[in-house]
């Protein structure tokens, strides 16, 4: 009985210790915001697109050739990060070598179809062939925010005429891939 006694006693201290109520901790767990640090200037890199397509059933070459330029005014995110905005060369050329349709894009050349936000902190980040239509070759044109570029942006569309002229218009339809890019996600089932 001895020996059964200081058991019983040492399992009861455990049931009882047991059922002891915890306390709520108040600690509050969070990490400490660090701003970022301010670098020097960021550019998106050089990108140059070429594509071959069929045109009032004459071949045509597509060069599309976007560059970051120091000279341009350079636009600052929320952070004041300073970030250096693009221009983009985009070149139709028929098939004897012949330039029909040579231009110089710049944001300001789209200014009156993005609000004010756009023109002081935005940069022409995209600029792609889209597709052959009745109404000429289109593209899709994007002005956007640099620190969020895939959030944040205006869509637009630009389409060139068999005369050489172009018209630009809000792009409502959000229709910013290629055409391949666009048969892979359907199969993805995205």
């Amino acid at each position: 009985m001895k020996r059964i006694l200081p058991l019983v006693l040492m399992a009861a201290l455990v049931v009882l210790g047991a059922c002891k109520e915890k306390k709520p901790s108040t600690d509050i767990i969070t990490t400490k915001y660090i701003p970022k640090k301010i670098q020097d200037p960021i550019a998106m890199p050089a990108e140059k697109d070429t594509k071959n397509i069929e045109w009032q059933g004459k071949p045509y070459t597509i060069i599309v050739d976007r560059v970051p330029v120091d000279s341009l005014p350079q636009v600052k995110d929320e952070n004041g990060q300073p970030y250096i905005d693009n221009l983009v060369k985009m070149t139709i050329v028929r098939s004897d070598g012949s330039v029909f349709f040579e231009r110089l894009f710049s944001k300001a050349a789209f200014s009156s179809y993005v609000d004010e936000s756009f023109r002081k902190n935005g940069i022409l980040a995209g600029f792609r062939y889209d597709e052959v239509e009745n109404s000429g070759v289109k593209f899709s044109v994007v002005i956007a925010l640099p620190d969020a570029i895939d959030d944040v942006f205006v869509p637009l569309e630009l389409v060139v005429n068999h005369q050489g002229g172009i018209s630009i218009t809000r792009d409502d339809d959000m229709d910013m891939l290629d055409y391949d890019e666009r048969d892979e996600f359907e199969e993805e089932g995205v």
